[in-house]
């Protein structure tokens, strides 16, 4: 395309209506705004400058942080100062941290909406300091974190409007491990959720009992690849009654977001407990697996993005 193409094209993107070019920028992520579509004309720069543009943030990625190319954390950061105190839905995935948590906290006491997927960098601690600043927080989904039962009680402390929650993890069916403490934190802490997720949960049916008596209004329940659960008798009576939208643990999961091939453990003949495959420096603790990187490991210019 030549120079005259190209600058006529950029007038008749200039030459849309506000409220028509803001449309189409809220279907953009934010990474994809403060990157590039902020920089298309200056029209363009004023509308991705309005705190009405950042309402809703979504930092979703594909995980792939070895590409060092853009620094996520600094981008959300910008992103939510630009929302002014009036963020309502948050997506962060793989890359969120208890600092970052804390600063959107510290900025967002009216969010609504909160998305961790994938956010190992996040713990119980950071994640329970920073949710006691969203009490009007009704939608949470803390797929594939590294959180425990005292993040769940957390939330149902500080967050008494929740009304959907999703804890979904890695199916598996071998080893056969059974752990009803997420379910019991949230059927003693969360009474008004209407829909539950918790694809891949090690929960049994007393878990599931549990919930069910703690859970009243549930109106949707999504037990896929719950193995350890075994829907019959008067527990598979309760549910087909009580839940509108019933997900049993062997149902189909073609319509799930992430994977969800089962991810099962083959464990060796010999002596030792070990599962087959996995060596000793396998075992090795996380802080022998972590790279840090230093300031200096990748360049890149944020003026242009940041400065406003």
């Amino acid at each position: 395309m030549d120079s005259s193409s190209a600058d006529e094209q950029s007038r008749t993107w200039a030459e849309l209506p506000a409220d028509i070019t803001s449309t189409i920028l809220s279907k953009v992520g934010a990474i994809d705004v403060l990157t590039s579509a902020q920089r298309v004309c200056s029209s363009w720069l004023g509308i991705c400058r309005d705190p009405a543009m950042w309402r809703n943030i979504d930092m979703h990625n594909l995980g792939d942080l070895w590409d060092m190319e853009h620094d996520l954390e600094k981008m959300c950061r910008h992103a939510v100062d630009r929302s002014e105190g009036h963020l309502l839905s948050i997506n962060i995935e793989y890359f969120g941290t208890d600092e970052l948590l804390e600063y959107i906290a510290r900025r967002s006491s009216r969010l609504r909406n909160l998305r961790l997927v994938s956010c190992y960098s996040i713990s119980d601690q950071g994640f329970g300091g920073a949710v006691a600043n969203f009490p009007l927080l009704e939608e949470l989904d803390l797929s594939y974190c590294s959180l425990s039962k005292e993040a769940l009680e957390a939330v149902g402390k500080s967050c008494p409007l929740l009304k959907s929650l999703k804890l979904n993890s890695q199916g598996y069916r071998y080893p056969k491990i059974e752990c009803d403490e997420e379910a019991i934190a949230i059927a003693e802490n969360m009474h008004g959720l209407r829909h539950l997720q918790i694809f891949g949960n090690k929960l049994t049916n007393n878990g599931l009992q549990a919930i069910l008596d703690g859970c009243p209004l549930l109106q949707s329940l999504d037990l896929r690849q719950c193995f350890n659960v075994s829907l019959g008798g008067n527990l598979e009576k309760i549910c087909t009654q009580r839940i509108k939208d019933l997900r049993r643990p062997n149902d189909s999961t073609d319509d799930y977001e992430f994977d969800p091939e089962v991810q099962d453990v083959c464990w060796s003949s010999a002596e030792d407990d070990y599962p087959s495959g996995i060596s000793d420096i396998e075992l090795a603790s996380d802080e022998d697996d972590y790279y840090e990187f230093s300031d200096n490991d990748y360049d890149f210019d944020y003026d242009y993005m940041f400065n406003d």
